[in-house]
């Protein structure tokens, strides 16, 4: 049987020998390099690199993270690691627009996003989504109002803690977060947005858009922060626009890209391919 692969991400400040100490120190602790990809910031000084291996069978008690340690020690190392078959279990939280839900809905049915729903929650009830199989994830109503909010808030917050959810996403959830929140969940929560902010901020933007007569349109995917719309950014992507469409060919062409903006951001966040580096985000991309 082939062993699993294991992925290791790690960060620290730049100096000589890294690559080589962790190839040689894995390979002591009989394990086999699959893939490796480096990146040295020559603007902070920071070193950040992704190791994907396996056992070479030559030491099967031996745990990879106690085999790391004293090397991450050695170069202060900020690092991860996890077994490449873990899933994940991620949340997804929508409003009334359901195209991102039902696109990562069917990237996790077909396998390319690998990974356990623990739940779909809503501002708005079930009915909304009558289109959509959610294949029996539980689904939750919590609606919100500038009274209700903090209690809302709460109830995501226990959710997220009652069913061991790892990642949650913001697929179109048209709810901004509160600082308290966000602050819970750095670094393990995805939002999408249209990249015309903060050009063209309020309603419809895509009408506002074309009113200026915009060449391109995108999409951003960051993780959140207490800055609306201002984290570190993971993925975006654009689409050139002609004389002759119209608002709602915008609007077409831009759920498109939205939907494969942030079907590649959260891959690349379960396939631990993004380090963070201060305000920005390093990503190891296949």
């Amino acid at each position: 049987m082939t062993a699993r692969p294991f992925i290791l991400t790690l960060s620290c400040a730049d100096r000589p020998g890294i690559v080589a100490a962790v190839a040689t120190h894995l390979f002591d602790y009989g394990f086999n390099i699959l893939d490796a990809q480096q990146f040295d910031d020559a603007e902070t000084g920071q070193f950040f690199m992704r190791v994907v291996f396996a056992s070479t069978g030559k030491q099967e008690d031996e745990h990879p993270r106690r085999a790391f340690g004293a090397i991450a020690e050695q170069f202060g190392m900020s690092w991860t690691l996890a077994s490449s078959d873990e899933r994940q279990r991620v949340m997804l939280l929508a409003s009334k627009q359901d195209h991102c839900l039902a696109d990562l809905l069917y990237r996790w049915r077909i396998g390319e996003l690998v990974m356990d729903v623990s739940a779909i929650v809503s501002n708005h009830p079930r009915e909304t989504y009558a289109g959509i199989d959610f294949h029996g994830v539980p689904f939750h109503h919590l609606p919100v109002t500038k009274a209700t909010k903090l209690e809302q808030e709460t109830a995501i917050w226990e959710l997220v803690r009652s069913t061991d959810t790892d990642l949650v996403v913001l697929a179109r959830y048209m709810q901004v977060l509160s600082d308290g929140l966000t602050a819970k969940l750095a670094g393990r929560c995805i939002n999408i947005h249209h990249s015309f902010l903060p050009g063209f901020k309020g309603a419809k933007p895509y009408h506002q858009a074309h009113q200026r007569g915009v060449k391109l349109i995108g999409a951003t995917a960051h993780y959140v922060t207490g800055d609306l719309d201002e984290g570190p950014i993971i993925e975006q992507d654009v689409e050139r626009i002609m004389h002759r469409d119209n608002p709602d060919d915008l609007v077409r062409k831009g759920r498109d890209i939205e939907r494969r903006v942030l079907g590649r951001a959260v891959r690349y966040h379960l396939q631990h391919r993004v380090v963070m580096n201060g305000q920005r985000t390093v990503v190891f991309a296949d």
